[in-house]
């Protein structure tokens, strides 16, 4: 009978112990992401399972809003003492990040075969003062789309390599009759426009900074705005550019009515939906051009990283979380909507099929992106250079002055 109730108080203790005591210590991350990117919220829901799946002892909770919270809901949880481990974050604040010390310098634990692997200009993205503040995740750049059909009938071979053959061509079809206004961007006085702008700041060699100060209202910063400026009184561009963001330029593009338009990657499958489109099946893409003697092709870096925050009580999970993320076998999964930020992806048919031109494309584009102005007043100098810009447009302003004004109202 001892024997018996020795047993059964044997039992139950340990029966005990099995339910108190977990099998693992499991620790949870928060991550923030935002609602629109190139990965829908149902893929980062999928990557993340995945992630668990190979890391049980880790479970990621996900929080997803709009991009124009990211950034106030990021600082904020900062100045709150925390909130989340892992954070989405686009490539224009890690100056500011690194300053308020908002993300972990995670430098030391980037690998060879990161840094052998990734594609140069998308380390720019998470890149402040010789440091990297996370990992790039989303990569963008904006193309030269064109519209093959109208190239043809006006005796067109081959889309322009430089911004001058641009502008010629152009002229070639509003003479021809084939379209008003043959060109059309993003110019409204909006970070679309500071995103053009860069573009033909890479193109022409300018600078936005040099040793912290305005570099942009000279050489070829100048030279960007006076291309901008030209293009826009010569009639060759929408004159609504001026008013217009990156889905109208979409629009104005897929209805047929320009030959030549300079946006993101995500154009391209939506341009070439019969659904979407009157022009699918006729949308060419190449990088977008450069200048003679100074530039190949021309890019904006337009990408987004991954950071681990200064707040999080677990970064060496977190950063784990960070480097399965960015993977090339997760990137690579998903290179349908977002392309990989890897090099050897490229090569990858399972990556290229169905996107050969696009792909093409990108091989140049994002390997010269060339970031916005990096500093910690990001915010003031964009500003700046948008009023710099409509007023240049407008005839308020030459484009020498409005740049010079921009510089004194930079805030550096």
């Amino acid at each position: 009978m001892m024997e018996s109730m020795r047993n059964i108080l044997l039992s139950a203790t340990l029966l005990g112990a099995s339910l108190t005591t977990p099998a693992y210590a499991e620790t949870t991350l928060n991550a923030l992401f935002m609602a629109q990117a190139a990965y829908s919220e149902a893929d980062v829901r999928a990557m993340t399972d995945a992630f668990t799946k190979a890391n049980p002892d880790v479970k990621v909770t996900l929080e997803f809003v709009p991009y124009e919270g990211l950034h106030d809901k990021t600082v904020l949880a900062q100045g709150s003492g925390g909130g989340y481990d892992v954070v989405l974050f686009d490539v224009i604040w890690p100056a500011e990040y690194a300053a308020n010390k908002v993300l972990v310098d995670i430098s030391d634990r980037i690998t060879q075969e990161m840094k052998s692997g990734v594609l140069p200009g998308a380390w720019t993205t998470v890149e402040y003062d010789g440091k990297q503040y996370g990992m790039p995740w989303i990569l963008d750049t904006k193309y030269l789309f064109y519209n093959k059909e109208i190239l043809e009938k006006a005796g067109i071979k081959a889309p322009p390599k430089t911004w001058d053959e641009l502008a010629s061509q152009a002229k070639t079809i509003k003479d021809k009759g084939l379209s008003d206004a043959p060109i059309v961007w993003s110019w409204a006085q909006a970070e679309a426009a500071i995103c053009d702008y860069t573009t033909l700041v890479s193109a022409y060699g300018g600078s936005f900074l040099k040793d912290g100060k305005p570099a942009f209202q000279t050489d070829g910063g100048l030279d960007a705005l006076k291309y901008m400026v030209d293009s826009y009184n010569s009639g060759l561009t929408n004159k609504n550019s001026k008013e217009f963001l990156e889905e109208d330029v979409r629009r104005v593009f897929q209805n047929g009515e320009a030959a030549f338009a300079l946006n993101w990657t995500y154009m391209y499958n939506l341009a070439n939906d019969p659904k979407e489109s009157k022009v699918a099946g006729k949308v060419g893409v190449v990088p977008a051009p450069g200048v003679e003697g100074k530039s190949a092709v021309s890019a904006v870096n337009g990408s987004m990283g991954l950071g681990v925050t200064t707040t999080s009580k677990h970064p060496d999970e977190a950063w784990n979380y960070v480097a399965f993320m960015t993977s090339q076998q997760t990137q690579n999964a998903y290179a349908k909507l977002s392309l990989p930020i890897w090099a050897s992806s490229y090569e990858d048919p399972a990556v290229t099929a169905g996107q050969e031109e696009l792909i093409a494309a990108a091989k140049s584009g994002l390997a010269a992106m060339y970031p916005r102005p990096t500093t910690p007043k990001y915010q003031e100098l964009s500003a700046a250079l948008q009023q710099a810009i409509q007023e240049s447009l407008l005839g308020q302003a030459d484009p020498e002055q409005a740049l010079k004004t921009a510089a004194e109202n930079s805030g550096l």
